[in-house]
């Protein structure tokens, strides 16, 4: 997986976006006399090797042999941050979704004022969102194999995604981006954007082009006219004035 943006200043829509989803804190994990620093470095390389394994082969293929052989560390070390095998499940989702979340702040704060309207920012979103699917394909497998191998992360990962994005459309009925909508509306239009993503991606990226070793091929963009087609429903039909 990619690693995690980084930055001070956000803007509220961003505080929010990062706010969708949280990780553990690797600060709390044993550090066996370990500093800070390289512990959470050690945190975050098990579970970027961990993704890499579960995204490959699912949660029922991914050993603790192979993810710490992915990793480039003991098996010792492993115990050192998790108890089992279970534990570690339980944190995958909530880590490569903040990963996520990072991912598309970081792409709204670099563009700034050109996503300065409600359309502009929810285009740039699912932007990301295809950016990041296509060098992360096994994002989906880990996500949608979590509602079994972890239910619990995977009820928390959808409740805090839909909440966000309620939060997001919110702010922009504030600013009168967003009208002809009650509150009462704003979570099923959350739902609606999310589960075009879905579709989105298991069409363009799940189903794209594989390795000769059956894996999905990380790098492959999703084509132009899906994004020019979600940008002209989301300004003419959600966002914009109507016809």
């Amino acid at each position: 997986m990619s690693n995690r943006a980084k930055a001070s200043d956000k803007s509220s829509d961003e505080a929010s976006d990062e706010a969708i989803v949280k990780a553990p804190d690797p600060s709390s994990a044993p550090r066996l006399g370990a500093r800070q620093d390289r512990a959470r470095q050690t945190y975050h390389k098990l579970m970027d090797a961990a993704a890499k394994v579960v995204g490959d082969e699912g949660y029922a293929g991914a050993s603790i042999a192979k993810i710490v052989a992915e990793a480039g560390m003991a098996t010792g070390t492993f115990y050192n941050y998790f108890a089992d095998r279970q534990a570690l499940f339980d944190a995958l989702l909530p880590h490569v979704g903040h990963e996520l979340v990072d991912h598309i702040s970081l792409a709204l704060r670099e563009q700034g004022n050109a996503v300065a309207t409600g359309p502009e920012r929810e285009v740039a979103r699912f932007r990301a969102f295809c950016d990041y699917l296509s060098d992360n394909p096994g994002f989906y497998r880990i996500l949608y194999e979590a509602e079994v191998f972890a239910p619990r992360a995977h009820a928390e990962h959808i409740r805090r995604l839909v909440d966000g994005y309620r939060r997001s459309l919110e702010r922009s009925a504030e600013r009168r981006e967003l009208k002809g909508y009650s509150p009462e509306e704003f979570e099923t239009v959350a739902l609606l954007l999310l589960g075009a993503r879905s579709y989105v991606a298991m069409r363009y990226i799940l189903g794209g082009e594989k390795t000769s070793r059956g894996r999905r091929r990380r790098g492959t963009p999703v084509p132009e006219a899906v994004i020019s087609a979600y940008a002209r429903l989301i300004s003419g039909g959600l966002l914009g004035k109507p016809g």
